[in-house]
């Protein structure tokens, strides 16, 4: 049986005063149907209310049992990081432009908001990654990732020399610009870009796409997600890497450093609306199949 809500939590693009009226017929539906309600303090300042519970984005996650991220993919990434330790779901207001996160449109919000508050929803659960940088033995960093870790050449002209380990097994060595680690989430974004495949979001597995590779044969390969994947280069001179996790980005990474990525254990629950079709939002978001319909191959 699905779980009633009864507090719940916006966060919105913070640096966009565009989001602020649908923020506030999302707010206003809610205040209506006597939800109790906190923002995130950066979404506050769009609504024109003098009696808003605000919280800090990091704390949504103790105060509520759902949280409405409203913007677009970014905005939901940085919303699924927040609360992820929270085991609380997440559901999507689309203002971006892509979308392949946030699924419901501004003009769909009401009556779609509505039937998945009354529990007609599905949940579908998308694991994160955490990345860690490891320094003469010792955790110097570490980060949360739900579309993919990026490590790439910084400040030098020159390739950078990887070495991959899976489980502590050599996979290979590289010369190439970088190398993405990406979620089943994330093979839409960075990793798609890159010449990566897409993966179905259910799946339990990683892919590892180099960054234009000098040795063209090193192509993308697809894991299991319970790997533990090693990171570590092999340049004879001193160079910088930058790691990205998401739009995080990780500065200043040297080359004795070791970066250790593995599936957090905890999965983000997100929520959609009844009939939420991942090949349909392929579709739409790619342009596929743009002169034939569905309906073309009914039988």
């Amino acid at each position: 049986m699905h779980k009633t809500f009864k507090t719940i939590g916006l966060i919105g693009k913070p640096s966009d005063p565009s989001i602020a009226e649908t923020l506030s017929v999302l707010y206003g539906y809610l205040i209506k149907h006597q939800y109790q309600i906190k923002v995130a303090m950066d979404s506050a300042k769009f609504l024109r209310s003098a009696s808003i519970e605000v919280c800090a984005a990091d704390e949504l996650g103790k105060h509520c049992d759902l949280v409405i991220a409203v913007g677009g993919d970014g905005t939901f990434l940085a919303a699924a990081r927040a609360i992820v330790a929270y085991d609380i779901p997440l559901i999507g207001v689309n203002l971006g432009r892509l979308g392949f996160l946030v699924d419901i449109s501004p003009k769909d919000l009401p009556d779609k908001l509505h039937d998945i508050l009354q529990g007609r929803y599905t949940e579908e659960k998308r694991y994160l990654l955490r990345a860690k940088i490891i320094r003469d033995g010792a955790v110097i960093h570490e980060e949360t990732a739900v579309n993919e870790v990026a490590i790439h050449r910084w400040v030098t002209p020159s390739m950078i020399e990887i070495i991959t380990k899976i489980d502590n097994v050599f996979l290979n060595s590289q010369r190439s610009d970088g190398l993405i680690i990406s979620t089943p989430t994330g093979s839409t974004a960075y990793s798609l870009s890159a010449g990566g495949p897409i993966l179905y979001p259910s799946l339990n597995a990683l892919v590892l796409v180099p960054l234009n590779p000098h040795t063209l044969s090193n192509r993308p390969i697809v894991i299991h997600d319970t790997a533990e994947i090693e990171i570590s280069f092999c340049q004879t001179k001193q160079i910088n890497a930058l790691v990205t996790c998401d739009h995080i980005e990780i500065p200043k990474v040297l080359i004795s450093d070791k970066i250790v990525i593995k599936r957090e254990p905890q999965p983000i629950r997100i929520l959609h609306p009844e009939g939420h079709d991942f090949f349909q939002i392929l579709r739409n978001k790619l342009n596929w199949s743009s002169s034939y319909s569905s309906e073309n191959h009914a039988s």
